[in-house]
């Protein structure tokens, strides 16, 4: 007699996040043999995308700034090319060229006392400028061309990752799932009771980050960036670790960006700038593009969503 469709789950601390990954199958021991299979695919996009290993091909990179070019795997030119078009698209708010902005300004990992330096912050903020990554197609290589650049794909790589684990899912026969990557999350197919999955939006406001209200969605994907997740307290004012990269200093006015869109990779780039740009030029831009919702909770609890989503609960607690 064979099982009844269940959840099976698994959860693993990957690429310096929480993934949870859940799967939908009558047969146990085939579930998790899939699970296992995505884990790997996540791990294998981590060796590529870390900035912790030398031998990554982030890290070569970001060692040969302003020396020469370095020939990279096509996935991680195409995904490079990807970050590009979407820096245009928000004007600068999404830069995977951050990563010059290094731990000496902001170190979130630990208790800052007092703001960092604006002439460091402008010496840093200088060599973000996504322009000056050097993409050749026909060799397949990149090439920052600052000396001191560094690229990170804080912004853009767990969605990416998230994508990927899916695929991986899908071509292996899972038919209903979600990958949850800290947050952003990507969704196919239905619960075991026909459903579409039910995600929650969380209350930036909330112990727990329970949630103020519910979507029901089925093959779409849902990513957040909020003030919330992590932040200094410096004499008495809250300071989000989401940093403008043309300033240096984290941003204002808004508590938490969530983006409904097709993938995971799409939803997780877009949170950010949102966030970067405010309220009005962010639902501009969102307001601009198919298939793409947003809903923003500025910092004065007021609840602002995009012209093609509507949300049950006006207020948040």
């Amino acid at each position: 007699m064979s099982e009844l469709p269940a959840i099976h789950q698994r959860v693993e601390r990957l690429m310096g996040n929480r993934f949870e990954l859940s799967v939908v199958s009558s047969d146990t021991h085939w579930a998790n043999e899939r699970l296992e299979e995505a884990i790997a695919e996540i791990r294998r996009i981590e060796q590529l995308l870390t900035t912790y290993q030398s031998d990554s091909q982030t890290n070569q990179i970001n060692a040969q700034a302003g020396i020469r070019p370095v020939r990279v795997d096509l996935e991680v030119f195409s995904l490079i090319e990807r970050s590009l078009r979407l820096s245009a698209l928000t004007q600068g708010a999404f830069d995977i060229t951050y990563g010059s902005i290094d731990k000496r300004l902001w170190n979130f990992d630990t208790t800052l006392t007092a703001l960092p330096d604006p002439k460091l912050a402008r010496q840093l903020v200088r060599l973000i400028n996504y322009r000056h990554v050097i993409l050749d197609a026909d060799q397949q290589t990149v090439f920052l061309k600052e000396k001191g650049m560094r690229i990170g794909f804080g912004g853009i790589g767990k969605g990416y990752a998230a994508e990927q684990a899916k695929r991986i899912l899908c071509q292996n026969g899972v038919e209903n799932g979600i990958v949850n990557a800290a947050g952003d999350l990507t969704t196919w197919g239905n619960q075991p009771n026909g459903q579409a999955w039910t995600i929650g939006i969380a209350d930036p406001n909330g112990a727990n980050r329970q949630a103020f209200s519910y979507l029901g969605i089925s093959n779409m994907a849902i990513a957040t960036s909020g003030s919330y997740e992590k932040y200094a307290l410096i004499n008495g004012k809250r300071h989000a670790h989401t940093i403008d990269p043309k300033t240096g200093y984290p941003v204002s006015g808004i508590k938490s960006v969530t983006i409904i869109a097709p993938n995971a990779e799409l939803a997780d780039a877009l949170a950010t700038p949102v966030m970067v740009m405010g309220v009005r030029v962010g639902l501009d831009l969102i307001n601009q593009m198919r298939h793409i919702a947003c809903i923003i909770i500025d910092d004065f609890d007021a609840l602002y969503t995009s012209t093609n989503i509507r949300i049950t609960t006006p207020t948040v607690a």
